[in-house]
């Protein structure tokens, strides 16, 4: 097995047509399928269906692709680090659960190395992209939140996809809401009091389970509750519904300005941010001084 016949594959899944891949790679179509049909024939596993109509991809080469798409990004990684000339840009990239604070640190980070040097990418999504962007090199780091309910559920997905957490600060939970919200101007909040207006929660996709939501005490019995794609849409259903979410209570008024407040939860719940990144993988000169800005915070 080369890197070559793992180029070749992953292209081909990427393009979904045998030719068009061709096209991409400058080779041959007959010369491209004798060399993934070598591949198939080495590994035993049949990674593509082909028919009239194009191809398809098998369960058995789903599988196979997740890994060769890592050695190929891989490959890339390294290429891009010592290999690359004095114009290529570095790259750093972050994944994240819809946090404003973990944005603002991005900015930060961006605004001190500069964008002439650095080509940078920030991805605030579901929880289990955030997990598989840093299992596929996509991201170097992804900052997530763990507590005592999703943890066993975070952790087995952690070791499922070669990743590991580590511990950024821990902080309690706070009901964000709008400062026009009838409750806004409490100093605590109990849960009953909450019960007559709509919980906002970050839609998670396929991975819609209670393990998986961004805010803590999602198995919470709620009346009312409106799931959303994006931290936008969540502030204006804040605004025009009276709705809330749970959170840390870490205010960014710079990103998100300052008609909203967080004020505590009558709760003992806690919750631990942290980040993960691929197991055995360095931090790179990036990846350590985000993780410095995003300390401040806690």
């Amino acid at each position: 097995m080369t890197l070559q016949q793992l180029i070749y594959a992953v292209k081909i899944a990427d393009m979904k047509s045998m030719n068009r891949a061709a096209t991409e790679l400058f080779v041959s179509q007959p010369a491209l399928s004798a060399t993934v049909r070598g591949l198939e024939e080495e590994i035993r596993t049949e990674i593509f269906l082909r028919t009239n109509r194009g191809i398809t991809i098998t369960p058995e080469g789903e599988e196979f692709l997740s890994y060769a798409r890592q050695m190929v990004e891989m490959q890339k990684l390294m290429e891009d680090r010592y290999l690359g000339t004095d114009h290529s840009k570095k790259k750093f990239s972050v994944s994240m659960q819809h946090y404003s604070f973990a944005v603002e640190a991005f900015i930060d980070l961006a605004k001190e190395f500069g964008m002439e040097e650095y080509e940078f990418a920030v991805h605030e999504t579901k929880t289990a992209e955030v997990i598989d962007n840093v299992r596929n090199y996509r991201s170097e780091l992804g900052i997530l939140y763990l507590n005592p309910f999703n943890e066993k559920a975070l952790k087995k997905s952690f070791a499922e996809n070669e990743v590991e957490y580590t511990l950024l600060f821990q902080c309690g939970i706070s009901v964000y809401m709008s400062n026009r919200h009838p409750l806004a101007k409490k100093e605590r909040l109990d849960f009953q009091e909450l019960e007559p207006y709509p919980c906002l929660s970050f839609e998670q996709g396929d991975k819609n389970s209670f393990y998986f939501a961004e805010e803590v005490l999602s198995m919470q019995d709620y009346p009312r509750i409106i799931k959303a794609d994006d931290r936008a849409t969540m502030l204006n259903l804040m605004t025009g519904l009276d709705g809330y979410t749970l959170c840390s209570g870490i205010i960014c008024e710079k990103l998100n300005g300052n008609g909203y407040t967080a004020i505590p939860l009558n709760t003992q719940e806690r919750m631990d941010i942290g980040y993960i990144r691929r197991k055995h993988m360095p931090l790179s000169k990036l990846g350590k001084k985000y993780l410095e800005i995003l300390k401040k915070y806690g």
